[in-house]
This record gives structure tokens, sequence and C-alpha cells, in this order.
């Protein structure tokens, strides 16, 4: 992970509502929880950061309880996992883990294409139940992008380098793994 810069939380929301509008017309829109989670984890000390990730980052992302959109089948239980295992646990369950989860499956087979739009994250979990189980309590840990992540993982296209961008809550020392700052002067479109 490289840490780009330190950032306002009006940034932040801003950056969300851009892409992620809460009014949005369709039947599956959880951007008002996004929003949420991030006003929660506006609560966390350290501030807000925008950073950079590579594939490896977002694999050890550490995901929230999630039930499939009201699928059979949970695909993250309340212990969580990281978005490589729930990337694997799609993989695995196949067709049967599809029929049994349509709107999750529908949502990530949309947005296997997507563009590159910033995830969202913090360095704890958050005051919400789908957190409270978690058995990583410090690292990465989603807000927002989900769906985004793992389906730009199963479509094999998340970037190596840490070009992806992102925004982190809390203090990124507490992150998992190396953590480095941006080089002064740095566009983004060097090579790393």
């Amino acid at each position: 992970m490289e840490i780009v810069t330190a950032v306002a939380y009006a940034e932040v929301h801003d950056a969300y509502l851009r892409d992620h509008p809460v009014e949005r017309d369709h039947e599956a829109n959880t951007n008002m929880y996004g929003e949420e989670n991030l006003e929660r984890a506006d609560r966390i000390p350290g501030g807000w950061w925008r950073v950079r990730l590579s594939r490896a980052d977002v694999l050890r992302v550490v995901l929230p309880w999630h039930l499939s959109e009201g699928g059979e089948l949970e695909l993250v239980p309340r212990s969580g996992l990281t978005v490589g295992e729930a990337a694997e646990r799609v993989r695995s369950g196949g067709a049967a883990w599809t029929a049994a989860n349509p709107v999750c499956a529908a949502k990530l087979r949309l947005l296997r294409w997507s563009p590159f739009l910033p995830v969202f994250l913090s360095t704890a979990p958050i005051d919400h139940s789908d957190y409270g189980d978690l058995s990583v309590r410090a690292g990465l840990i989603h807000l927002d992008g989900l769906h985004r992540m793992l389906a730009w993982e199963l479509a094999g296209r998340l970037p190596l380098r840490t070009v992806l961008d992102g925004y982190l809550a809390g203090d990124p020392g507490v992150a998992a793994g190396p953590v480095r700052r941006a080089r002064a002067g740095r566009t983004g479109d060097e090579a790393a």
C-alpha cells in the first residue's frame, strides 16, 4: 500500500457520493449503507488518507459478514474473510453458488469490467453488527467496494502494482503489510 496524502472527511464523502449516489434508481442500491459506513469510520482515530493499492493489498482486505444480497449461501461468515478467500469461495462454489445467490452473482457479473473506482477501507472494524464478530481487529477492513473488489479479482483485473485508488480511515501504520509513502512529485503514471 502506498500512502498518497492525508485528506479531510469532506473530500472522502464527496468522492463517495460522486461515484455512488444514494438516490441512484437501482433495485439493489446499497449506497446509503456505504455512506453510513464512512460516517462510522470517521470516528476511528488517525484521520483519512488517500492511498494506492495493489492486487496483494486488495486480496488481504477483510470483508465483514455478507449474506449474499438475501441469497441462500452467505458469502462471508460473521468472522470475516479476506477478498482473496471470498473470491475462492465464489470460484469453488461455481454454478451452485451462483444459482443460490442470484442478486449477488448479478452484481459480480455487472462489475467485472467496471472502471476502477476508489475503494473505501479502515484500519479497524466500524461500530456495526456486521463487523462485530470479525476475527481480525486491525489491518485493511472493508467499508465499501466488496462486490467491486471481488468482481475485479474474479475477472483477473486487479493491478499488480500500487495503482488502485482508495481512501483509508485510521492510522495507516496499523494496516498489516508494507506501507510506503508516495515519492514527492509523483503523478501516478510512472512505473512502480
